[in-house]
């Protein structure tokens, strides 16, 4: 951080700016405190998303949740946060950063709380809902504060520890949802891993008001209501039928409804360019660069490949290897301990190697990618766990190259009154990548096996995907020579 991390600048704060600290990467220690404060809420929002899945069971079994409800608990909370990430980051945007942020936070918690008290599936699913609207308020916010906060050196280590926090919760969620639910704490089965929020949620309100610095645009705009209608609207339409069709074996109705998001999609679109001098939500000159528009398609690659792979691996290592769950589990933890290893890396490089960190690391997870492919090749069933260790490890650690620095680099030109927007277009950008990587395994993966538990089948299949996800990998590589090739060129 510039040392005037705290300030952030005049026309963009409700603070006083504050003195520089000498040295250009020195942190003070409020600075530092701020930070773990904005970790702290990623953090626990990312745990929200995993920490559900190994519980699902006991869920089911306590409150006589059917299929269709267990499946809700789920969808119940992505489809909010995909659907308000860019209205959330406008509201920041024209309000204020830390307060959108602690009002979120605020809802987050209420509705952790309400989920650990429900005692049927309905009043779950609904608090389910609320955590995911106070997501959609809270996601945008961190990397919007973070982006405007931080500077030079500093600014990549902080991105670089965001990366860092979404490796470690990929490996804490699952673990940390079957241990809380394996203890059976106080004889609340499931509850405590929504409870376990509540304490952490009143530490981000607390610390959060008195460390994080609030910023905001010189004059607050009103809000694009149809822009954030036609938005919502889009996306709705668009993720459901990719989130579902696969589950009903793509029935006309979903066609329609793709449709019709894409046709919503554009008359957004046209209502952003007839609203660009009048507060837009989505200011459509962020476009214009090339810096963001190639970041923000490389992180849609990004979320495109973690979908297609991620639930095909799964399959491939219970139904082509016939690992225990457990075993299963064990792998992810693999991934992401070196995911990260590298995340970690990358927070330690200060952002000194620029695109060439990220570039790399999707060079390291082809390479490993091809090696596993080839390997269960040539293996098939007697691919052990042990034997996969070393190219799992090492696709992990090349994604976890990729994550921290893709987010600094895109955002770094982004002006900070559009931080907001920027950073909810950016994390939107992952979750459609993700809901599109999930549809197109009933493309690669699931035409391929019909369904069927027979081995060989999942065995072949996931080799075959393992192609679609080197071609992403390949992609995203390519679209990263958009961003800047010397770590010095980086200013606003």
């Amino acid at each position: 951080m510039s040392s005037s991390a705290l300030g952030n600048e005049p026309q963009h704060t409700t603070q006083p700016p504050t003195h520089p600290t000498p040295g250009p990467s020195k942190m003070a220690l409020g600075a530092w405190i701020a930070l773990l404060v904005l970790l702290g809420a990623e953090l626990m929002n990312m745990l929200d998303q995993s920490v559900v899945l190994t519980a699902l069971p006991a869920i089911q079994e306590s409150t006589g949740a059917g299929p269709a409800a267990v499946q809700w608990l789920t969808t119940g909370y992505s489809l909010p946060v995909a659907v308000g990430l860019i209205t959330g980051g406008r509201l920041g945007d024209l309000y204020g950063r830390r307060r959108i942020l602690l009002i979120g936070t605020v809802g987050f918690t209420t509705a952790s709380l309400l989920c650990g008290l429900a005692a049927g599936p309905g009043v779950l699913i609904a608090a389910r809902v609320l955590q995911g609207v106070g997501v959609a308020l809270m996601i945008p916010q961190i990397l919007a504060t973070l982006h405007v906060t931080f500077e030079g050196q500093d600014r990549s280590k902080a991105f670089g520890l965001y990366g860092a926090v979404l490796a470690f919760a990929n490996v804490l969620g699952p673990v940390m949802g079957g241990l809380l639910t394996e203890a059976d704490l106080f004889g609340l089965s499931w509850r405590p891993i929504f409870l376990v929020n509540v304490p952490v949620g009143l530490a981000v309100l607390l610390l959060g008001r008195g460390f994080v610095p609030e910023s905001t645009v010189r004059k607050a705009d009103r809000l694009d209501l149809t822009g954030m209608l036609l938005s919502a609207l889009a996306i709705v339409l668009i993720v459901s039928p990719l989130t579902e069709g696969h589950t009903h074996h793509w029935p006309l109705w979903c066609f329609a409804l793709l449709a019709t998001g894409l046709i919503v999609l554009g008359v957004f679109l046209r209502h952003q360019q007839r609203k660009q001098v009048n507060a837009p939500l989505v200011p459509l000159s962020l476009f214009r660069g090339r810096q963001f528009s190639g970041g923000l398609s490389a992180q849609l690659m990004h979320g495109l490949l973690c979908g297609l792979f991620f639930m095909t691996w799964t399959l491939y290592l219970q139904r082509g290897l016939g690992m225990s769950p457990f075993h299963a589990a064990l792998a992810f933890v693999l991934l992401s301990l070196g995911e990260l290893a590298g995340a970690t890396i990358a927070a330690k490089s200060g952002g000194r190697f620029a695109r060439r960190m990220p570039q790399a690391g999707a060079l390291i997870a082809l390479a490993s990618m091809a090696a596993y492919g080839l390997q269960a090749d040539r293996l098939q069933a007697g691919l052990t766990f042990v034997a996969m260790t070393a190219p799992v490890v090492l696709i992990g650690f090349g994604l976890g190259m990729v994550g921290g620095p893709l987010a600094d680099m895109s955002l770094a030109r982004v002006p900070h009154e559009d931080a907001g927007s920027a950073s909810g277009l950016f994390n939107t950008a992952i979750h459609l990548g993700i809901a599109l990587g999930t549809s197109l395994t009933a493309l690669v993966f699931f035409a391929a096996t019909g369904g069927s538990p027979n081995a060989g089948l999942n065995r072949d299949a996931f080799i075959s995907v393992l192609w679609w996800v080197g071609g992403l990998l390949a992609l995203m590589w390519a679209l990263m020579f958009c961003l800047p090739k010397q770590a010095n060129s980086r200013a606003d």
